[in-house]
């Protein structure tokens, strides 16, 4: 016992000795920090540019485009620079480059990466251009100090932000993040070590969406993210050849729910699709991607994430008790996936798959089904319900022949159905989606509740009606008001009855700036259609997002964004957002719109313009003829309603 605490003695000792030193060298080791991040900033400033953009958009959407200078990184000694796209939202007419000796040249795009926000310019210059060194990933390190260094500032002197990385593989493994202040004073300039040598260039980035200014909304909010040198390095003789960089696809649908505890099984495998061609199916449960383990959903997207158009991998799936292999070459688009449609909407109050009604012109109207019928089978697959018939519709295009099999008064009946694509006029009317229960006679008309989300400062305001009943799927209206005055009263009068006949529940989120939405607020909408989605029986099938003007635009970018949760847009007097990259079609999540289009709006040349782009890539459009820009009347609304009544229409 002595002996140890001898020892326990000397060791304390030790440390408080330790601990003296450290404290005597405090100053010492700070100066000696600025020094070596002085001296890094210094080896890699050489090969930072200046870039200065001259003409072009002012605005594109809500972004207000700046006409500063910004940064980029000279990645090749004949003239070759890099930057990021948020850079050159503008469309400038003229780019010019400052040089490292201070000459000012002009420059052009050669190429960008629409994975990872990219451009490359190019310069003509006979000076030699100074390459910095890239860090391996291997050698970047969670903590670890970075620099994030831009040239917007001063054409002399480099702007630095200091911070370490706080995580790697992030955006689905194309980032490292760092927490270092990062804004358009340094968006295409390099994050640097403590050695000077390049970790990354600087972009705006999301996990959930792909475009040049997504992510740009957390400048110096201390999420800021940098591509690899390292990986851009990898595409940069094929940019330097004019070729554009995509994403790779494959053309398949996962099972919904959540993408971190569901495994990778594929609910749908489109039709021409790399998948598909490759021999991938519906059913078949995604193991590995070129070695790399699949889990979980997440883990395949984290696979996919950095593979490019044109990449070919390696897949290893489970089908049934057998192991199959794939070769899949990933493709920069996918030929639009158009939703099959039989032509009946089930009635919602019974088992199975009951028609409730039977679209006139459409492939079931031509078999003979009928109103009451009970469809059981598509082809050699049984169906249960509503979503494994949408399930085993998935892999089918238009134009093709099913064989259906249907009950009518206890006896089957077998007809062939040509598939057609869904529907984009309103009927005039639709019978009930199931038996009416009386209500209670003490009971209450509703009025508005409060949905508080603890994270956000917004109001919201919901409506469910006095005639809900737990055992009842409600769709829900996603309400995204207009800016400036908000009339709660008026509201409510509108949409009261609509809900209480039609099993809807009115979800009013509030904007924090009553003249203004703005596209961060996307987030706070998906946090209280969530609560909603929690606390009610929600019908997944019927969830619209309402919104006129700015609200409409924000309705078209929270629908993009939240495939799981989203089945429609309704967008009144409003035009989708400038630059917003237009999703494939999803066979498992499929999404309707219904757009306003009223002659002389100030917005009626840009949804003419959404209208042709949505119909291209096969969305389903429906149009309702406007008089002028304005509200909905009463009539209006209440078609609104019916075109929201038939969204669970196969």
């Amino acid at each position: 016992m002595k002996h140890l605490l001898c020892r326990y003695i000397a060791s304390w000792l030790v440390l408080v000795a330790m601990f003296a030193h450290a404290k005597a060298q405090d100053v010492d080791t700070a100066a000696l920090e600025e020094q070596s991040m002085k001296a890094a900033v210094a080896h890699a400033a050489s090969a930072v540019v200046r870039i200065e953009t001259v003409g072009g958009l002012d605005r594109v959407g809500d972004v207000l485009l700046g006409d500063g200078p910004t940064t980029g990184l000279i990645v090749a000694t004949d003239g070759y620079i890099i930057s990021s796209a948020f850079n050159f939202l503008s469309k400038p007419s003229s780019i010019l480059v400052t040089l490292p000796s201070g000459k000012r040249t002009p420059a052009e795009i050669v190429a960008r990466d629409h994975s990872r926000m990219l451009v490359l310019l190019k310069v003509t210059t006979d000076e030699p251009l100074p390459v910095p060194d890239a860090v391996p990933i291997d050698q970047m390190q969670v903590g670890q100090w970075a620099i994030a260094v831009g040239r917007a500032l001063d054409a002399q002197h480099p702007n630095v932000s200091v911070g370490i990385i706080s995580a790697k593989d992030r955006v689905w493994g194309k980032a490292i993040q760092c927490d270092a202040k990062i804004s358009p004073s340094n968006y295409g300039g390099p994050l640097v070590d403590i050695q000077g040598r390049v970790l990354g260039v600087l972009v705006p980035m999301s996990p959930n969406e792909n475009t040049e200014v997504a992510g740009a909304e957390w400048y110096d909010s201390g999420i800021g993210f940098a591509i690899p040198l390292v990986d851009i390095q990898r595409s940069l003789e094929a940019m330097k050849k004019g070729t554009d960089i995509y994403p790779g696809l494959m053309g398949i649908a996962l099972k919904g729910g959540s993408i971190y505890s569901l495994p990778a099984e594929i609910a749908a495998c489109q039709i021409k699709s790399p998948a598909f061609e490759a021999g991938l199916r519906a059913g078949d449960t995604i193991l590995q991607v070129d070695g790399m383990s699949i889990e979980r959903q997440a883990h395949l997207k984290h696979a996919l994430g950095t593979r490019n158009a044109g990449d070919t991998v390696h897949v290893v799936v489970k089908r049934g008790e057998d192991r199959v292999e794939a070769d899949v070459t990933l493709v920069e688009r996918l030929i639009p996936y158009d939703h099959p449609f039989i032509g009946v909407l089930p009635r919602r109050d019974e088992q199975g798959v009951v028609v409730r009604y039977v679209f006139p012109g459409s492939g079931a109207s031509a078999a003979g089904i009928e109103v009451g019928d009970k469809i059981v089978k598509v082809n050699d697959t049984a169906v249960v319900d509503a979503a494994a018939l949408r399930q085993a519709l998935a892999s089918f295009e238009p134009r093709q022949q099913v064989q259906v099999t249907v009950t009518r008064a206890d006896e089957e009946k077998i007809v062939q159905v040509s598939l057609g694509s869904l529907p984009t006029t309103i009927p005039e009317s639709l019978p009930s989606s199931r038996k009416q229960t009386p209500l209670a006679e003490a009971a209450v008309v509703a009025d508005f509740i409060e949905v508080k989300v603890p994270e956000h400062a917004n109001a919201c305001l919901a409506f469910v009606p006095s005639s809900y009943q737990a055992e009842v799927p409600h769709g829900v209206v996603v309400y995204l008001r207009q800016p400036g005055a908000f009339d709660k009263a008026k509201l409510l009068a509108d949409w009261r009855l609509l809900c209480e006949a039609n099993d809807l529940i009115l979800l009013a989120p509030q904007p924090l700036d009553v003249d203004r939405w703005t596209p961060i607020e996307v987030e706070f909408v998906q946090k209280t259609l969530e609560q909603i989605i929690a606390k009610y029986n929600v019908d997944r099938s019927r969830v619209a997002l309402y919104g006129q003007e700015a609200g409409g635009a924000l309705a078209y970018l929270f629908a993009f964004r939240n495939r799981e949760l989203a089945r429609a847009v309704v967008a009144v007097d409003a035009a989708m957002p400038a630059r917003l990259r237009l999703p494939d079609t999803d066979p498992v999540y499929p999404l309707a719109i219904l757009t306003t289009n009223a002659p002389g709006s100030r917005v009626a040349e840009r949804v003419e313009q959404a209208i042709e782009q949505l119909r291209d890539m096969k969305y389903p459009v429906t149009v309702l003829p406007m008089d002028a820009a304005r509200a909905l009347n009463e009539q209006e609304l209440e078609q609104v309603v019916r075109w929201i009544d038939m969204l669970d229409r196969i």
